[in-house]
């Protein structure tokens, strides 16, 4: 490891370790936990607790974008992502994303997404 490297670890995430952490607000109805807050487009990684009924307006993905659900379900127009899910958002890629009954995610995100609203 290079001096001032470090690993940043969560053991119990996956196990409901993420429900002591505190969020903040991020969109209508949806917080955010920051795990690692990328700066000038670099790569970010955090925690997104929808609502329910909490919905993400048209986005497009500028870089990778990943998710694995850790509670609840995520929707998108390709179908509904249960806990346990992993879902892969490639670089060009647009979609709505939205939870009926609200969720937990991890998400990683290469470059910050241009929100498109109802726009194509």
């Amino acid at each position: 490891m290079t001096e001032g490297a470090r690993d940043l670890v969560w053991p119990d995430l996956a196990e409901g370790g993420w429900r002591s952490l505190a969020f903040e607000p991020f969109r209508d109805r949806v917080e955010i936990h920051w795990l690692e807050r990328g700066t000038g487009g670099e790569p970010s990684v955090a925690l997104l607790r929808y609502a329910a009924g909490a919905r993400v307006p048209r986005h497009r993905h500028a870089g990778l974008e990943t998710i694995v659900v850790l509670d609840g379900a995520q929707s998108d127009a390709h179908g509904t992502y249960a806990k346990g899910s992993v879902v892969i958002n490639r670089p060009g890629t647009s979609h709505e994303v939205w939870s009926d009954e609200g969720c937990v995610v991890l998400i990683q995100w290469d470059r910050p997404v241009e929100i498109l609203g109802d726009e194509e």
